[in-house]
């Protein structure tokens, strides 16, 4: 009998939605990291955020809160939230492009934080999909 980790279906999943919301966002190479416990995702952005020249950019995700887009700070402290996507905890990766390429085009809302929320009991169900496409290479988009 074949004995299914539960927590390691999840972490695969997690990385191939990563995958994939990186492949939409048109970047490549090692850009993201996906850490298990807590469940989170640290995704390095191309280009600044309007009104921070300056700044590297990062979209964060973790189980409670979903995606946001942060700005890294010059002290090595925590990013500094500028957006959250949402109430969608795992939205679809071209949902997840579109509202990236919104905030690069000036369109940034008031970083209105979202309240955490437990866990979804159905996010392993919802991430099982990317756990495949976390084992194969994705057709490059056109």
């Amino acid at each position: 009998m074949v004995k299914v980790d539960f927590d390691d279906l999840v972490v695969r999943g997690l990385h191939g939605y990563v995958r994939e919301v990186t492949e939409r966002l048109g970047l490549s190479g090692e850009c993201s990291y996906v850490q298990a416990e807590p469940l989170g995702v640290y995704l390095a952005l191309d280009g600044r955020l309007p009104g921070y020249p300056d700044r590297d950019v990062a979209l964060l995700w973790d189980d409670e809160r979903g995606w946001a887009a942060a700005v890294e700070t010059h002290s090595g402290e925590d990013l500094l939230v500028q957006a959250w996507f949402g109430h969608d905890l795992l939205p679809a990766p071209h949902k997840v492009a579109r509202w990236v390429r919104g905030l690069f085009d000036g369109r940034l809302q008031q970083p209105r934080l979202v309240s955490p929320r437990r866990p979804q009991e159905d996010l392993a169900a919802r991430l099982a999909p990317y756990a495949v496409d976390a084992l194969m290479p994705l057709p490059r988009l056109a």
